[in-house]
């Protein structure tokens, strides 16, 4: 009876243990990293109308951010809007409409698949990037030096490559929805033997201009939020070569999921407000 009961008080203890522990770590994220993030947001924002403007550094945050990213954007784009194009001609033959597939697929690469999959795969390739860079730039000590010889490196390392991001995203998205559609109008007419003037036709009739503006919305929204997680995860890295490894890692992560939680708040919003 006795054992049994130790036995019983051991696994309550360590129920109550796991469960205190899980609710600081979520304290912890939720309110200190926020607090952190959110104060370490402002500093920055301050800085992006203070000069000096780093120029050079914006242009060649640009050309690492979007002009080596085209090539993956191509391919996804290509391949999406193919995968596409199949997926809703075997839905939509069976009800002989066809000829609605392009103004579906217009809609729904503008609205969501362009925006969401060109994030992305600029998160997979320049978020990963920024975040490992800045680490090993903060374990070597080499943002401390710059602090030193009075370079503020927020603004120096931080600044252009948010700024960069925001001018890439919206372009990378546009070429992603351009490449898309290029796909899928390719493999509807070519592969799949749909009318072209129908094709066509829906998207001229149905299409409207908001429905290509709220990517780009989301484009913009989607840049500054990766941006500003991978350049402060990566700008306040710790412990070495693993603290650089698991920056890099917690980076894509949390800017993956925060990419999906925005898509649906920015949906909802669109769709409530009718924007």
């Amino acid at each position: 009876y006795n054992f049994t009961k130790k036995r019983l008080y051991i696994l309550v203890n360590r129920f109550f243990f796991l469960l205190g522990s899980g609710f600081l770590k979520l304290f912890d994220f939720l309110v200190v990293s926020l607090g952190r993030w959110t104060i370490f947001q402002i500093e920055v924002f301050i800085l992006f109308f203070s000069r000096p403007f780093r120029y050079k550094e914006i242009m060649q945050q640009i050309e690492f951010i979007g002009v080596n990213s085209f090539l993956v954007i191509f391919l996804t784009a290509f391949f999406t809007g193919m995968v596409e194009a199949i997926q809703l001609y075997s839905g939509f033959h069976r009800f002989g409409i066809e000829n609605f597939m392009g103004y579906t697929i217009f809609l729904s690469i503008c609205k969501e698949l362009g925006p969401v999959f060109a994030t992305l795969m600029v998160i997979s390739r320049a978020v990963s990037g920024m975040a490992a860079e800045l680490g090993t730039m903060k374990v070597t000590e080499q943002i401390d030096a710059l602090d030193v010889m009075a370079v503020n490196s927020k603004q120096y390392l931080i600044v252009p490559r948010m700024v960069a991001m925001l001018f890439s995203m919206p372009i990378l998205i546009l070429l992603f929805d351009a490449i898309s559609n290029m796909g899928a109008y390719l493999i509807s007419i070519y592969v799949l033997d749909v009318n072209a003037t129908a094709y066509l036709d829906t998207i001229k009739q149905l299409a409207k201009f908001k429905d290509f503006t709220q990517g780009l919305i989301k484009g913009v929204v989607f840049g500054y939020l990766i941006a500003s997680i991978g350049t402060y995860i990566g700008y306040n890295t710790k412990g070495g070569a693993k603290g650089v490894g698991q920056s890099t890692t917690l980076a894509v992560v949390i800017s993956s999921i925060t990419i999906f939680i925005a898509d649906y708040l920015l949906s909802a919003i669109f769709l409530f407000f009718d924007l």
